[in-house]
């Protein structure tokens, strides 16, 4: 396990660096200052991240460019009441955007912020703080839907699910060393984070020794992150840079 360690740490001082986020969702959520904005644009681009990579930055760019300079002050005027039934991304449309903001607006009228409630409700201590955080958004976008759940935009099978693009929202939100990852959170901390697990980084781990199970769900991520904590428990999911990056090369050829 030292030779993989060496060769993910190898790989992430290669990965994580500021060019990364040209050609990265991430780069969307960095565009603001405000936390709300980060927060409404990190979730937003999460939920579209998966796919073509190009197809995923121009279907954000396009989205974005519709808010103007303030996404929060756009969800709090309720811009999204002329959102029709148009596509954003792939499966995901116009009306299914406009649940996910009139579930954001009924948060941030009540708390705030995202954080704010996600304090409020003290995902920190929870177990898992990844899906107990989604089963509380989802529970409050409900409320502000007329109690009408839309899978496209939290899953419902939150105890088997890998929880993709929550995990990968929350990596933007909470990880610290500022490089790539904004760090705006501290309701819950880098150590309590989960791999955002899409196929490349299932297969890059499996390839690596570093997962077992064959499915991508939420058993894998939990496999795979306590894999990731033995290398690093203060901060494992750094990782999923060197997964990333680790492309089809061979581990013992480097």
């Amino acid at each position: 396990m030292d030779s993989i360690k060496t060769y993910l740490d190898k790989q992430l001082a290669l990965t994580n660096t500021p060019a990364f986020a040209e050609n990265d969702p991430v780069q969307f959520p960095r565009r603001y200052k405000k936390l709300q904005d980060i927060e409404i644009v990190a979730f937003v681009v999460a939920t579209i991240a998966w796919g073509n990579r190009k197809m995923i930055l121009n279907s954000a760019e396009r989205l974005l460019s519709s808010w103007g300079d303030a996404p929060h002050d756009y969800v709090m005027n309720e811009g999204y009441r002329t959102l029709g039934k148009a596509n954003v991304h792939r499966t995901f449309f116009e009306h299914d955007l406009a649940y996910m903001l009139r579930g954001f607006r009924h948060i941030f009228a009540s708390y705030g912020s995202l954080e704010n409630f996600l304090t409020h409700q003290n995902a920190g201590r929870a177990e898992a703080p990844a899906w107990y955080a989604a089963s509380a958004m989802r529970t409050e976008m409900m409320k502000a839907n007329g109690g009408q759940h839309n899978g496209k935009c939290f899953p419902v099978n939150l105890e088997n699910t890998a929880l993709k693009r929550v995990n990968l929202a929350l990596r933007w939100l909470v990880r610290k060393d500022r490089i790539v990852d904004l760090g705006v959170w501290t309701c819950i901390r880098p150590h309590q984070l989960y791999i955002p697990l899409d196929v490349h980084a299932g297969n890059t781990a499996r390839r690596l020794g570093l997962l077992q199970r064959k499915s991508n769900d939420r058993k894998a991520v939990e496999e795979l992150t306590a894999k990731l904590r033995e290398f690093c428990p203060e901060d494992p999911v750094k990782y999923d840079f060197a997964l990333f990056g680790t492309g089809v090369n061979k581990l013992m050829t480097q």
